[in-house]
C-alpha cells in the first residue's frame, strides 16, 4: 500500500513553491484587490467593497494580470519573502493560511476541485463590489465591509 503524499502546501514552505504552485494557491476571491483604508489611530486595515479598476467584479480575476503593475503601480506583488506581513490579507486567504501553518479551507479549489466554490461559499465579493471608477475616493468609507487581522 502506497503512502499518502501530502499536498504541496503542507509539505513545502512557501519559499520552495514553484511558480505554478504559488499561483494555484490563489483562491480567486479577489479580496486582496479591494481598496483598503488604514485607521491612522490604531493601524487597523479595513476592506471596502470598492475593487481595483482592473478587477472583474463578477469573476474576481484581474483583467490584465500580466501587466497589472503598469496600470496600477502600487499593486502589491505577494511573495514568499513577505509572508510574515500577510496579516493584512483576509483570514480565508490561502497565502496567509499556509504562511501561518494552517490548511486550506474546504471550499478552496485545491481541496474541492471547483474554482467557483469560493463564490458559492460567498467568500468572494462577486457581484457585490463596485469598481473604483464608480465611487469617489472620499466616499470609500461608506463601503467598509470588514477589518483585516
Amino acid at each position: 500500500m502506497a503512502a499518502k503524499v501530502e499536498p504541496f502546501w503542507k509539505r513545502k514552505p512557501l519559499a520552495q513553491l514553484d511558480q505554478d504552485e504559488w499561483e494555484s494557491l490563489c483562491d480567486g476571491c479577489g479580496l486582496c484587490c479591494l481598496q483598503k483604508l488604514e485607521d491612522e489611530e490604531d493601524g487597523g486595515v479595513y476592506y471596502t467593497r470598492i475593487a481595483c479598476k482592473l478587477l472583474d467584479t463578477t469573476s474576481c480575476r484581474c483583467t490584465d494580470y500580466a501587466n497589472r503593475r503598469a496600470h496600477v503601480p502600487d499593486c502589491i506583488q505577494l511573495t514568499a519573502a513577505e509572508a510574515d506581513q500577510f496579516k493584512w490579507l483576509p483570514p480565508t486567504c490561502a497565502y496567509r493560511l499556509v504562511a501561518e501553518g494552517k490548511d486550506l479551507l474546504p471550499w478552496h479549489h485545491l481541496i474541492c476541485g471547483d474554482p467557483e466554490a469560493v463564490h458559492g461559499a460567498r467568500i468572494s465579493q462577486s457581484g457585490r463590489m463596485l469598481s473604483e471608477t464608480q465611487v469617489a475616493e472620499d466616499d470609500w468609507e461608506d463601503y467598509l465591509i470588514f477589518r483585516a487581522g
